[in-house]
């Protein structure tokens, strides 16, 4: 795939649906919670959505969905339940890459995978060679992921690619070695469950972001969720550093009517 140029280097084409949407999947335990269930009734339940939600960026031609799955802080959390949602991990790669195939769906996931066990890295592995033809959609998993540890192995990958230059590194010198370099900036940030921080996911990425934040928890997040927050991305009008002026002018000199602004 191509590498696709930083946001804050150029200003990148502008769509009604976005082509890039990048998720925090947040409340699968409040969801259970609120049920009198186990945390892990949760996570069963917000894979489902996590299917729903492959189907609807399908059906409405999003080109890349981004799931932050688990955070490397995420390792803090009771072991049973880190164990727990290490074997959901590799059933769900077992039980969906078949769909995703067949759907023209390409499965990447991103993050550091050398702390999981290598069986579950030998399926990521075979289940990213098996979808690796697609192109309908790129779904990607971050899994083990955090935005700090991105930018520092990308670093730290530079470096070791260019051990003999001196002088400054560029924006465009680091950008092959960021973990998501395959895909354009997200569009649309979507955090669910009420909580508003984007919690070390895509820092570099998210630079430029539209970003929505909603109360409803991920197991009940459904198609119609995802229509009101790709309504309000189109509410807002994307300057990238440009003036409402300028940004009008520009729109005008392509025949196109002016966008509504933010509220």
């Amino acid at each position: 795939m191509a590498l696709f140029t930083s946001s804050t280097r150029s200003v990148p084409a502008a769509a009604a649906v976005p082509a890039h949407v990048a998720i925090i999947m947040d409340g699968n335990g409040r969801w259970a919670r609120k049920r009198l269930l186990p945390r892990v009734a949760g996570h069963h339940r917000g894979v489902e959505t996590v299917r729903e939600m492959v189907k609807a960026c399908l059906a409405r031609g999003v080109s890349y969905l981004t799931l932050f799955a688990f955070s490397s802080e995420n390792w803090r959390r009771p072991a049973d339940e880190v164990s727990l949602l290490m074997q959901l991990f590799g059933r769900a790669l077992r039980e969906e890459v078949r769909k995703l195939d067949r759907n023209g769906v390409r499965l990447r996931v991103v993050g550091d995978l050398s702390r999981f066990e290598p069986e579950l890295q030998a399926l990521i592995e075979a289940s990213q060679q098996r979808t690796a033809a697609n192109s309908r959609l790129v779904l990607t998993i971050a899994a083990n992921y955090g935005g700090r540890w991105d930018i520092l192995q990308a670093v730290n990958r530079l470096r070791l690619a260019e051990p003999e230059k001196t002088g400054e590194w560029s924006e465009a010198d680091l950008a092959p070695y960021l973990a998501m370099s395959y895909a354009p900036e997200p569009d649309l940030f979507i955090r669910t469950g009420g909580e508003q921080r984007i919690s070390n996911f895509l820092l570099w990425q998210l630079a430029y972001s539209e970003l929505y934040f909603t109360d409803v928890l991920w197991p009940e997040f459904d198609a119609p969720s995802f229509d009101r927050a790709i309504a309000s991305y189109q509410q807002r009008e994307r300057r990238f550093g440009r003036t409402s002026e300028q940004l009008s002018a520009a729109r005008s000199a392509d025949g196109l009517s002016d966008p509504p602004l933010d509220a």
